[in-house]
């Protein structure tokens, strides 16, 4: 624990090797890896744009919110980052049982020489502060307004941290780095997608020195993806059917853009449906216990007709009646 707090940044990377991206810019890196940091996932594709801007926060001590629509990978592409850096990465996600008590820490009753005595136990705030970590927001735009303000007071410059219980300011690590990820840039739940997302004070994203949009990738990228996740379909007949699973995805989007659709596919749910028609050893029944079961029962038909349009042959269930059966 002691060694984390008093380690810093000991090499430099090379970012053309690291992440494949055609720079001259290299950036700070640890020597050692620690329990905290990542596992590296060796078939994790970057997306330039994005990294660059995460590697920013890393090497310049940037706040980054990368913001983008669900399963596009932002906070993994955080983590990954971090990982080829060897830097300790801690992830909260900010769901409705996150207090700012879990945050700054509160009073507890422990034994000590047979005593009951209270201590204070940091929380994960004052935590990170004292140590070269990346501290990860996660679902950044759903946390509660007194949750938000603690986050307020370490997006300053400095980012000095005031215990109020301890009396004590806490100073930053120099190896400390903040970042968050967020469906929506705090406009609140627009499009109906993202249910208990909150209107975020226009103060504190301003506060943020660096906003990145992560989307979803071209088709050729999302299905290579999905090959190195599902290395069993990367033959031929694989690779034709990952296609077209792309395709049936992309038609959601749309669908989902132009409001005839609810929902949408995102990368995540396309790799889901992948490994599950290995699990099942059928297409059709892996895509409606990954995808069509979750829809809206008015909109399954229209989803039903996506997939006849890009599988190149109708679901079960969602069959379109012969008209001479149908005259009869």
């Amino acid at each position: 624990m002691n060694d984390l707090i008093h380690s810093a940044p000991d090499r430099r990377v090379s970012v053309r090797e690291a992440f494949g991206i055609d720079t001259d810019l290299e950036v700070p890196a640890f020597a050692e890896r620690d329990a905290h940091v990542p596992e590296i996932d060796p078939v994790y594709r970057f997306d330039p744009r994005t990294t660059l801007a995460i590697l920013a926060g890393f090497s310049r001590n940037r706040r980054v919110l990368v913001q983008g629509m669900h399963g596009s990978g932002k906070s993994t592409h955080i983590e990954q980052v971090a990982a080829r850096l060897n830097w300790p990465c801690v992830r909260v996600n900010l769901d409705g049982h996150i207090s700012r008590l879990d945050l700054v820490g509160r009073d507890a009753v422990v034994i000590r020489d047979g005593k009951q005595v209270t201590e204070f136990h940091e929380g994960i705030v004052p935590w990170s502060l004292r140590r070269p970590v990346a501290l990860v927001f996660d679902e950044y735009d759903a946390g509660r307004p007194d949750v938000m303000f603690v986050i307020q007071r370490i997006l300053e410059r400095d980012g000095k941290f005031t215990l109020l219980d301890q009396n004590e300011v806490i100073r930053p690590h120099a190896a400390f780095r903040l970042f968050a990820t967020a469906n929506t840039i705090g406009l609140g739940n627009l499009t109906g997608l993202y249910h208990g997302s909150q209107l975020l004070n226009h103060a504190q994203i301003d506060r943020w020195n660096i906003v990145a949009t992560l989307n979803y990738l071209s088709r050729e990228e999302e299905s290579a993806i999905v090959l190195a996740r599902v290395p069993a379909l990367d033959n031929e007949r694989g690779r034709a059917l990952v296609a077209s699973m792309v395709a049936l995805a992309s038609l959601t989007r749309e669908g989902f853009a132009a409001g005839d659709l609810s929902t949408l596919m995102s990368p995540r749910t396309v790799i889901t449906w992948a490994e599950n028609t290995e699990i099942f050893s059928d297409t059709d029944h892996a895509f409606q216990v990954s995808f069509l079961n979750k829809c809206d029962e008015m909109e399954r038909t229209l989803v039903a007709e996506y997939y006849q349009r890009c599988m190149g042959r109708e679901l079960p269930g969602y069959e379109v009646p012969d008209q001479a059966d149908a005259a009869s």
